[in-house]
């Protein structure tokens, strides 16, 4: 297959030195090794910290050229103003791709939230090309079912672009099996959707390591302290006012610290909540680059997953669990469904119900008094996710979309 030019509009990319979610930039550079070149049209302000990112429009790896064009930066986390953020990216993405990339063969969309993969349409259309959409969320029913998206109006206009969204791709790829279904009934072909999962590069992550490094940086002693470890986003889908919950639980051990590592629109009120409950066994880390994640996760004792009791959720593969299966560590998971599904055939950890902070606060428990426990655990996991989810085989999954996806007639 001859080499082909793939442009990627994402608003949320960042890079393997920068905090947040790097499937991405990993399934590129696996694109690049396989001969094609990548261009991405991303947003300049990192969607975890609200501010402008490390790196730079220009900014390149080998074979991966990075644009980032203007977006508005909201100065708070309302509505109206990540809306504005999420329209602002949708034009000023499309002009980009349209006026500053090269001719390319292929357009590789990608959503939540919408405008971006709306913007990644009218570019393959205008161009003539081939539209690619990658479905990493049920939005807008994600928003629905918590309460963050009520106007009707916006609910049904949010659902017909939806719709039309999956009418009009020319291929859909989903990062999780639970979520086949849903584009299925919502006007998805089954012939014209492929499972691209979320994963984890598991050779970048070394069981054997200590992490006291990062322990004694966020002010703790390795030899004291076992770390119980959070890692991701601070918002309402995570719920994290439950692992507060089951840190006064664990408070009678005075070498447990909950660490929370990340950033998100709930965190400041997480730590206020803890500052005033004296939770002094909880610990808060600001977001940490990707490729520190290897070495954050080595400090931790037991891992924990958590969000919302909402069936919708039952439908996800989180990319946290993954990381910390590949770091060898057990997993204590509050998410019902198809990652329930995982972790429990891997016997990589144990889950217990979402919102319940009594059956975490035991479970991690358990873990931390049966180290040799712990230890079997996390083996099982890491064997288990190079096995299956190693990021390498599922993009030489998209890889084949992308070099054979055809315009529809």
């Amino acid at each position: 297959m001859p080499s082909r030019h793939v442009l990627l509009i994402h608003q949320l990319f960042v890079l393997g030195r920068e905090a947040g979610g790097t499937r991405h930039v990993e399934l590129a550079r696996h694109l690049v090794r396989h001969g094609h070149r990548v261009t991405v049209v991303a947003s300049p302000v990192s969607y975890l910290t609200g501010q402008p990112h490390n790196s730079t429009d220009g900014t390149e790896e080998p074979g991966v050229r990075l644009l980032r064009t203007w977006t508005f930066r909201p100065r708070g986390g309302g509505f109206l103003g990540r809306l504005l953020s999420f329209v602002s990216f949708s034009y000023s993405s499309a002009l980009a791709a349209l006026f500053r990339v090269p001719a390319a063969d292929v357009v590789w969309g990608t959503s939540p939230p919408l405008f971006q993969a709306i913007a990644a349409l009218k570019v393959a259309r205008l161009r003539g090309i081939p539209f690619v959409l990658e479905v990493r969320d049920l939005w807008p029913d994600f928003a629905v079912e918590l309460g963050v998206l009520k106007n009707t109006t916006a609910i049904r206009l949010a659902r017909w672009l939806e719709r039309f969204l999956y009418a009009q791709a020319d291929h859909v790829i989903v990062n999780s099996p639970g979520f086949i279904d849903h584009v299925a009934a919502r006007g998805g072909r089954r012939d014209r959707i492929t499972l691209v999962p979320n994963g984890v590069e598991s050779a970048a992550f070394d069981p054997s390591a200590d992490g006291h490094g990062f322990t004694r940086e966020i002010g703790l002693d390795p030899d004291r302290h076992r770390l119980v470890l959070y890692t991701g986003a601070h918002g309402i889908p995570n719920d994290l006012d439950v692992l507060l919950d089951a840190a006064r639980f664990l408070a009678d051990d005075p070498s447990v610290r909950m660490v929370l590592v990340g950033g998100g629109r709930d965190k400041a009120r997480l730590e206020a909540r803890a500052r005033g409950e004296a939770l002094t066994n909880v610990v808060f880390v600001e977001p940490q680059p990707k490729d520190r994640m290897p070495e954050v996760l080595a400090a931790a004792s037991v891992c924990v997953a958590h969000l919302k009791p909402i069936p919708l959720f039952d439908t996800t593969y989180p990319n946290k669990v993954f990381d910390y299966m590949a770091a060898g560590r057990p997993t204590v998971l509050a998410i019902d469904g198809v990652i329930r599904d995982v972790l429990g055939e891997s016997g990589g950890g144990v889950w217990v119900p979402s919102g319940d902070p009594t059956s975490m606060a035991s479970a991690i428990r358990a873990y931390l008094d049966d180290p040799e426990a712990a230890r079997a655990a996390g083996a099982h996991a890491r064997d288990f996710v190079v096995r299956r989810f190693d990021r390498e085989a599922h993009a030489e999954v998209l890889r084949g979309v992308l070099e054979t996806v055809r315009r529809k007639p």
